[in-house]
């Protein structure tokens, strides 16, 4: 990619306003450039969206928040109100409520190793709580060997070395008198956790962010580690406000949102990115057969592997990390739930119920069917912009599910079917949710699909050192001037994600191919 370092102010096009590509755009107003962002939808944030009915309000994308330093950054370096003076966030304690097949429950406190420990020894005993300190002990040295790779960098030019060595420094296994070192998960909870509840508890971590646990690779340890070294957090009236701060503070720097809007090409002279072509009505000049056209220098794209069918060329060379397609990855299952009645005092932010069948959860990866008993996060916030009165509570339930290219979500009654199952499993932690119910929601893959353009409606997991790794193209590409922004590029999904590859992608704009990630 041979682009040079940007001098004065560029025209920039950014294809869509997901949160990746937000924070790329607020970061390159700031440095003196023109961006304009065209979203196909009437509004911002992709996934991160919130459902208003009757008074009630329910994120139904992420429902916490981890590595708020990314988004703290970000506001640091495009003005001068930081994050906390734009959004409220709240660290969440217990980081959640666990609810094992077997009945058994556990509260894992928030960022705390040693009250992690403590607790899980006391509801599992046996040792557990040390078995999964040590654990998060080894998961630290596997952050510590990819955080700067995998999530500070641009993706280096020899990505193959990633995919080398496994980082998780596992114990060594004596088993038919061979001594082996785990290399997935679910090896990891086999034989270094040696409990099937520990080994649910960490399955639970792979499947929320859409990763299979038997076949992710040992370093997937640092999707837990993450959460007790950082925290989780919650944005006082719903994730989306965080979506809502960073759109306010692209207008505050004069980016301009154009929306209804799509980019349907991207053009190109002498293998370098000249502009785009516009569907949906919005203003420019008169391209070829009538097309909508605007000037552009530079251009943030996402999806990287639709890009090959808008750009002369090909996009990703030989030797790079090729996009996947979409739908191999799996979607979510969103329930809403308006209740009545008060939440019950001191009630977990988050409730984890495990599936007491967790092999056949895995035919959702293996066979594109959706469990029967699925593992279900239940988030019900202690927020008032949530709900109509202290009468009332909204509830959202998330399962791990087929994209809608590998099962019909849409035929009759299916979605409903799988919900039931849903709350079945969420009446193990709240025994009277039925009866509780006003109305309820259901959103599938396939509302995922329309809302992000995601294939299948696909949820993006998070880039993962290791040879049975997971690696997403790299911000930049063959064509000069264009880049990919979001959760299927690198450093792939999952809010703090976003924030990365939009970070990343302001410096290689701005820097250029020298740029070499934060310090």
């Amino acid at each position: 990619m041979a682009v040079a370092k940007v001098a004065g102010m560029a025209r920039i096009a950014v294809m869509g306003a997901g949160m990746g590509a937000m924070a790329a755009a607020a970061r390159l107003a700031v440095a003196g450039h023109r961006v304009v962002v065209y979203e196909r939808t009437d509004t911002y944030g992709g996934a991160v969206r919130r459902l208003e009915r009757d008074g009630f309000g329910f994120d139904t994308g992420p429902g916490l928040l981890t590595l708020p330093a990314v988004y703290r950054d970000l506001f640091v370096k495009t003005g001068k109100e930081p994050l906390e003076e734009c959004v409220e966030l709240v660290q969440v304690d217990p980081s959640a409520r666990h609810v094992f097949a077997d009945g058994t429950e556990v509260a894992l406190p928030n960022a705390s190793r040693a009250g992690v420990v403590a607790a899980l020894d006391e509801a599992l005993g046996g040792g557990a709580g040390a078995r999964w300190g040590d654990f998060l002990v080894r998961a630290r040295e596997a952050w510590d060997r990819t955080r700067r790779p995998l999530l500070e960098e641009p993706l280096w030019s020899d990505w193959r070395v990633l995919a080398d060595k496994e980082p998780y420094p596992a114990v060594p296994h004596k088993r038919l008198l061979r001594t082996r070192r785990a290399a997935t998960l679910a090896e990891i909870g086999a034989w270094e956790l040696r409990d099937p509840r520990l080994a649910a508890l960490l399955a639970g971590y792979a499947l929320a962010h859409g990763v299979d646990p038997a076949s992710a690779p040992a370093s997937a340890a640092v999707l837990p580690y993450m959460e007790h070294a950082f925290g989780t957090w919650y944005v006082r009236g719903g994730i989306r406000e965080l979506a809502r701060a960073v759109y306010e503070r692209c207008l505050a720097r004069r980016v301009e949102f154009v929306f209804g809007t799509e980019i349907t090409r991207i053009l190109t002279e002498d293998g370098r990115v000249t502009g785009v072509e516009l569907g949906g009505g919005a203003s420019g000049a008169s391209g070829p057969a009538g097309a909508t056209v605007a000037e552009a220098e530079f251009v943030v794209g996402a999806e990287p592997w639709r890009l090959g069918g808008q750009v002369a060329g090909t996009p990703y060379g030989a030797g790079t990390v090729a996009p996947r397609p979409e739908d191999r990855f799996p979607g979510r299952m969103v329930v809403c739930l308006a209740l009545r009645g008060a939440r019950e005092p001191g009630a977990a932010h988050r409730t984890v119920v495990h599936s007491a069948d967790a092999e056949g959860e895995l035919d959702l990866f293996r066979h594109g069917t959706p469990p029967q008993l699925p593992t279900v996060r239940i988030d019900r916030p202690d927020d008032p912009a949530l709900r109509p009165d202290d009468a009332h509570e909204s509830m959202v339930l998330t399962a791990t599910v087929p994209a809608a290219t590998r099962y019909d979500w849409g035929a009759p009654g299916v979605a409903d079917a799988f919900a039931e199952r849903m709350i079945t499993a969420a009446e193990r932690a709240v025994p009277d949710l039925r009866e509780r119910t006003l109305w309820r929601e259901v959103r599938t893959p396939l509302d995922t699909a329309r809302e992000t353009g995601a294939t299948g409606g696909a949820v993006p997991p998070p880039a993962l050192a290791a040879p049975q790794g997971v690696l997403h193209p790299a911000n930049g590409t063959a064509v000069a001037g264009l880049f990919g922004v979001g959760g299927w590029s690198h450093p792939g999904g999952g809010l703090p994600h976003a924030g990365m590859s939009g970070a990343l992608v302001a410096g290689l704009v701005v820097e250029g191919p020298d740029f070499r990630g934060s310090q």
